[in-house]
């Protein structure tokens, strides 16, 4: 079997196979079979070599990305370029998705949409109570000068309010409460 794929590539085929005929193989020993071989085969060097033979054939990047099953620029990015390029893409690629999270997790108080999924309201809500004074918050800025709005649900003592004073009489849903005073006339 097969004169061009590598090893590896040819291992996971024949495992394939050999479950494809036999009756009664376990669904998740295929399902590990296939995905084995889709990896091998993205990562055998007969596809880079494929890629670059119908490159000088005369192939464009166009019709590459669709035998690939790929966008033009997804394929330019896995297949342009010498091997010590493609590898150094390929390191950049890994080195970014081992990236934790830009957003600092170490912040006080809970972002806008942990309180929204909280209360069960929109964002859109927490913003509204926010401004009117229903919930405490404040932004917080980081020394790079990001900044974050936080909330805070249950009357922290820690949290300084983004404003002076609260609108707690804000809410147009409550009845108006009007405090006249008459002084007795002389």
């Amino acid at each position: 079997m097969g004169y061009f794929l590598a090893p590896s590539t040819r291992v996971a085929l024949s495992r394939l196979v050999t479950l494809d005929t036999a009756p009664g193989s376990a669904p998740l020993e295929r399902l590990r079979a296939i995905r084995s071989l889709l990896f091998e085969l993205d990562a055998d060097p007969a596809t880079l070599v494929g890629v670059r033979d119908a490159l000088s054939g005369g192939a464009d990047w166009d019709e590459i990305a669709d035998a690939a099953g790929l966008k033009p620029a997804a394929a330019k990015w896995r297949w342009s370029g010498t091997d010590s390029e493609i590898a150094a893409r390929q390191a950049a690629g890994r080195k970014r998705s081992a990236r934790p999270s830009a957003v600092p997790t170490d912040l006080p108080g809970l972002s806008v949409s942990e309180a929204a999924a909280q209360l069960g309201v929109t964002a859109q809500a927490i913003y509204l109570k926010l401004s009117r004074g229903k919930l405490a918050g404040r932004t917080v800025e980081l020394p790079d000068g990001r900044s974050y709005k936080r909330v805070f649900l249950n009357e922290d003592p820690d949290a300084r309010l983004d404003r002076a004073e609260s609108a707690a009489d804000n809410d147009p849903t409550a009845s108006p409460r009007c405090t006249l005073t008459t002084e007795p006339s002389p």
